[in-house]
C-alpha cells in the first residue's frame, strides 16, 4: 500500500469503553475518527462492530463487541494516540475497562497472525497476556485507559477481525427518503446510489444484479464482507428484503 501526499493509513480499533446508560464504544470510535481525520470524511472509513465470545468469564457492558475503523492521517503514531486517548479518558464511563489498539497498514506486520487472534476471540476466552504478547510481536501499539484495562483483549482482537475482511456490521442505519413511512421500493442500483454501499449481498452470500427490486424497511444496515460494505438481503415470499436482526447477528 503506498502513501500518497503524506498521508498514512491507520486501524484504529478500541473496547470496554462504556457501562449501562453511557455513550456507545462505537459513538466514540466514530468522535475519534472525526478528530484524527481532522473533519474530512474522505479520510476516515466507517466503523465496524465487531461480535466477541460472549462468556461468564469475559466482563461486558451488553454484547462484547469491538469498534474498528481505518483513518488517513499524516500524523504520527504519538500524535495519533495523544488524540485519542484524550478522547477515550474524556468519554469511557468511569467503570469501563477501555483498551485501544494502533495498526499501521504500511508496517510490516504478520496479518494472519492477527487475524487468528480475532477469529480465537470470537469462540474461546483470551487474556491481556495473550494480547500484549501479539503486539509486542508485531510491534502494534497496545494500551489500557482504565480499569482492569480488559479491552485490550477485544481492541486486538478488532485489529485482526477488520483485516480478515468478513467479520462485522457497519455502525449506524442508512437514512432513506420514504422509509419513515415504512418502506422503500428500489432496485438494487438505486439501493447502491442511495446508500454508497459496495454491493447489495444476498444472505447466502451471492450478489445481486442492479435490476433486481428490493422492499427495504424498518432498520437499513449494512455488513463488512470480502473487504466491502455490503446491504445485507433475504427473500420473504419471492421478495428481496434487507436482512432481519437474526440474519445481521452472524456479523
Amino acid at each position: 500500500m503506498e502513501r500518497q501526499q503524506g498521508l498514512a493509513s491507520w486501524l484504529v480499533c478500541i473496547d470496554d469503553t462504556d457501562d449501562i446508560g453511557t455513550k456507545g464504544t462505537g459513538e466514540i470510535a466514530e468522535e475519534i475518527a472525526f478528530k484524527l481525520s481532522a473533519g474530512q470524511p474522505s479520510r476516515c472509513a466507517f466503523v465496524t462492530r465487531h461480535q466477541l465470545f460472549v462468556h461468564p468469564d469475559i466482563p461486558y457492558t451488553s454484547h462484547n463487541s469491538a469498534m474498528c475503523f481505518q483513518v488517513r492521517t499524516p500524523l504520527c503514531q504519538a500524535q495519533i494516540l495523544e488524540i485519542a486517548v484524550k478522547h477515550l479518558q474524556q468519554e469511557c464511563a468511569p467503570a469501563s475497562d477501555p483498551g485501544i489498539a494502533l495498526l499501521d497498514l504500511q508496517a510490516a506486520c504478520d496479518h494472519q497472525a492477527l487475524i487468528d487472534f480475532g477469529l480465537a476471540a470470537k469462540k474461546e476466552v483470551k487474556t491481556k497476556a495473550e494480547a500484549y504478547a501479539l503486539a509486542h510481536s508485531q510491534s502494534i501499539h497496545l494500551s489500557e485507559h482504565g480499569g482492569t484495562g480488559q479491552g485490550v483483549i477485544g481492541a486486538m482482537a478488532g485489529l485482526g477481525l477488520r483485516l480478515q475482511g468478513n467479520d462485522g456490521r457497519i455502525k449506524g442505519q442508512f437514512k432513506l427518503p420514504g422509509l419513515e413511512a415504512g418502506m422503500v421500493e428500489l432496485s438494487v442500483a438505486e439501493a447502491i446510489e442511495q446508500t454508497g454501499v459496495d454491493c447489495v449481498l444476498t444472505d447466502s452470500g451471492e450478489p445481486l444484479c442492479f435490476k433486481t427490486p428490493l422492499q427495504l424497511s424498518g432498520k437499513v444496515k449494512a455488513v463488512y464482507r470480502e473487504h466491502q460494505v455490503c446491504l445485507l438481503v433475504y427473500q420473504q415470499e419471492g421478495v428481496w428484503r434487507n436482512a432481519l436482526k437474526q440474519q445481521l447477528k452472524h456479523y
